[in-house]
């Protein structure tokens, strides 16, 4: 009995702990680990952006009429104001349909009145997916712009793969909202060419134009949504735009020092290129110069250079980071890319016959890496403290990963359908779709003055308690700050936690046995677990909070 009521208690203390009983909402939490913010989503089906704190106890709500959905994406300006998307949410009328439609921007205030609005949805035009704000108050915005057949044709597009007809291809439009005008334009039509039909406009060597899109390169069997660029990002120190284009695998990178008419050309700008590609990197197969096995990137998504809320200092900084979406049939990754610039020729010079770095300087995955799996939507930040910030979008899914791989919190989007879900509910892929999960620093502008106490929860029947116990727990009991990597490990396992006395390490089994215990006086101890079968296993300090560790081999 004395060894039943003991287990009782370090099961009670491991769901404190490491992971709660709950199926929506809050999952886990380790406040001592966990980036301190506010996490702001915008989830699908239904109309309101939520900024949530890392209880995931609503903090403050824009809502809007039951008839909106995103269109796709939400931010947060140091001013309080909310830039969002949306659309209306019946799409039989659309000019083009596709994941990510949307047609109209709007800033809000904090208190969630409207302060502008533009739409842009018409029989040639849709705005769509993503928006990049800029320091001087403009907004960089993807559009589809409509290209009929006879375009197409002339173009040098092979119409035999064109499934309807016609094509929308992209362009990005920066508009004032001063004035509501749009002050610069790029459209990727101005810089295609094409091998196809020498009699045609754009003729070329597509292996000798890396700087320019192949117009008949097509993944999606001639669906007009020819591009499907489903993120952009500004860089203010460079004046570059980055964007992602998914069916291509491939990022972009346009020079935005040029005026409208030069963003039309090949020439003029810092770069020299004009409207042209300056770096383009995924896969060399688009441009005809590489093989299968040189594709890096499938189906991207967030694409975006890591500067917001980084110092210098950050082990990422300046970086390209990205969601990559289908690297496996069951598995994505989040990765992290050192693109060749160099400021003195002010390019991205080619390292042999393509765009380097021949690959990633960083891969993330989940502890267990099927747990990370969306075909569509997710998104990936750098967090300040070094930690990374994944969201799985078509499960709704977001985890917070430390460098040495542990999770330090879990949130589960608790919307089924757009109708939120209740305590112990198990939502399936698609139930709760989540285009990106931002969290912006306690200390971000936007929150000074501001009201952020508790509004309750998304989800219905919440556990109201469960933070709270998580919270009073590693207050008390997690002082030597325990670390395990890598996790899941096989053969071999480093122990970190705070130097100090002697204290005693125990490594247990699932049901509470104690398997492995020595004493150390803390910093960094390497173990050999090869005699471990695998399974899930929890290690602690003296009492502190357990840590879960995975063995996989």
């Amino acid at each position: 009995m004395k060894f039943n009521i003991s287990l009782c208690v370090f099961l009670f203390s491991l769901s404190i702990g490491l992971s709660a009983q709950n199926t929506v909402g809050l999952i886990s939490y380790d406040p001592s680990l966990s980036y301190d913010g506010y996490n702001l989503i915008y989830p699908h089906n239904q109309p309101n952006v939520y900024l949530l704190d890392n209880c995931g106890e609503v903090v403050h709500i824009w809502e809007d009429e039951s008839n909106f959905r995103p269109g796709n994406t939400a931010y947060l300006r140091a001013d309080g104001s909310l830039v969002k998307t949306k659309r209306e949410a019946a799409v039989t009328s659309d000019p083009i349909w596709a994941g990510g439609g949307g047609a109209i921007m709007e800033i809000r205030s904090w208190e969630n009145e409207l302060l502008w609005s533009y739409t842009m949805n018409d029989e040639f035009n849709r705005l769509h997916h993503d928006i990049a704000l800029m320091a001087n108050g403009n907004i960089l915005a993807i559009a589809w712009e409509y290209k009929s057949e006879a375009e197409c044709l002339q173009a040098g597009r092979d119409t035999l793969t064109t499934a309807q007809n016609k094509l929308w291809p992209d362009k990005i439009i920066e508009i004032d909202p001063s004035t509501s005008e749009i002050v610069w334009q790029w459209n990727v039509w101005d810089h295609i060419v094409q091998d196809f039909d020498e009699t045609r406009d754009n003729f070329g060597v597509v292996s000798e134009h890396p700087e320019l899109v192949n117009v008949n390169y097509d993944t999606s069997s001639g669906h007009p949504d020819w591009m499907h660029t489903n993120s952009i990002d500004y860089n203010e120190e460079l004046d570059q735009i980055m964007i992602s284009v998914p069916t291509f695998s491939e990022i972009w990178i346009i020079d935005h020092t040029t005026t409208t008419a030069q963003a039309a050309g090949h020439t003029g700008g810092f770069s020299g290129l004009g409207g042209d590609l300056m770096y383009r990197w995924g896969n060399p197969i688009a441009y005809n110069r590489g093989v299968e096995a040189d594709r890096k990137l499938f189906y991207q998504h967030d694409a975006r250079w890591a500067t917001q809320f980084l110092s210098p200092g950050h082990p990422h900084y300046g970086r390209i980071t990205v969601f990559n979406n289908q690297v496996g049939e069951d598995y994505s990754q989040a990765n992290v890319l050192v693109q060749p610039w160099d400021m003195y020729s002010w390019s991205y010079p080619l390292s042999t016959s393509t765009y380097g770095p021949a690959n990633f300087s960083l891969t993330i995955t989940h502890p267990v890496p099927t747990s990370l799996y969306s075909t569509g939507l997710s998104s990936f930040q750098c967090l300040p403290n070094g930690n990374s910030l994944i969201c799985s979008g078509r499960f709704g899914y977001t985890f917070e990963l430390t460098p040495s791989g542990n999770i330090v919190w879990e949130y589960k989007t608790p919307f089924n359908a757009g109708t939120p879900a209740s305590q112990g509910d198990i939502l399936e892929i698609n139930n709760n779709l989540t285009f990106r999960n931002d969290r912006y620093p306690s200390n971000y502008a936007a929150f000074n003055g501001q009201s952020l106490t508790s509004q309750g929860w998304i989800e219905l029947t919440p556990d109201t308690d469960f933070c709270d116990d998580i919270i009073n727990s590693v207050n008390e009991n997690d002082k030597y700050m325990l670390n395990i990597y890598p996790n899941p490990a096989s053969d071999g396992l480093t122990l970190e936690w705070m130097a100090g006395p002697y204290a005693r390490v125990e490594i247990m089994d699932l049901f509470g046995r104690v398997i492995y215990t020595f004493k150390e006086t803390g910093g960094r101890t390497f173990l050999d677990i090869s005699d471990l079968k695998n399974g899930v296993y929890f290690v602690r300090v003296e009492d502190s909070m357990a840590k879960k560790l995975i063995i996989n081999r």
